[in-house]
């Protein structure tokens, strides 16, 4: 048996039996992240990498989801766009309020225009014909 199987083979160490009442997750620096993408890179033709994960002790979900974090980093990094912030603009919120009522609206017309095809369709069934609306020239 080695040490790591028998706890008490460990000469001149106390043993602390006490669980950590919370688990660490392992951190890495960028410096660590880019060393592993560069060697996973070079070794992803002849089954390296897995070779890599086992002893680094990482997942392969771990490198796909440092290689979406690099990319991300790369595109915000030539993607931002110089100079000063634009100012807010005190109009925005009034404007979005106006959509907003203008949307409300325009879903409150076509449900009278639908309730007012069935009045129509109606009256028409029932051989009563309807008043006829004055044009108005404002639509």
């Amino acid at each position: 048996m080695n040490e790591m199987q028998n706890p008490t083979a460990v000469v001149g160490k106390a043993i602390d039996p006490e669980v950590v009442p919370r688990a660490r997750r392992r951190t890495f620096t960028a410096e660590y992240k880019k060393r592993i993408l560069v060697e996973a890179e070079a070794a992803a033709g002849n089954g390296g990498i897995g070779q890599i994960l086992r002893r680094e002790g990482l997942f392969s979900s771990t490198l796909t989801y440092w290689r979406k974090e690099r990319d991300s980093a790369i595109h915000s990094a030539f993607s931002t766009k110089r100079g000063p912030e634009p100012k807010h603009n005190p109009f925005t919120a009034e404007n979005e309020k106006l959509r907003r009522r203008n949307q409300h609206l325009e879903s409150e017309l076509r449900k009278a225009e639908l309730i007012i095809d069935v009045q129509k369709k109606v009256a028409m069934l029932l051989g009563r014909s309807l008043p006829a609306l004055p044009e108005d020239e404002n639509y």
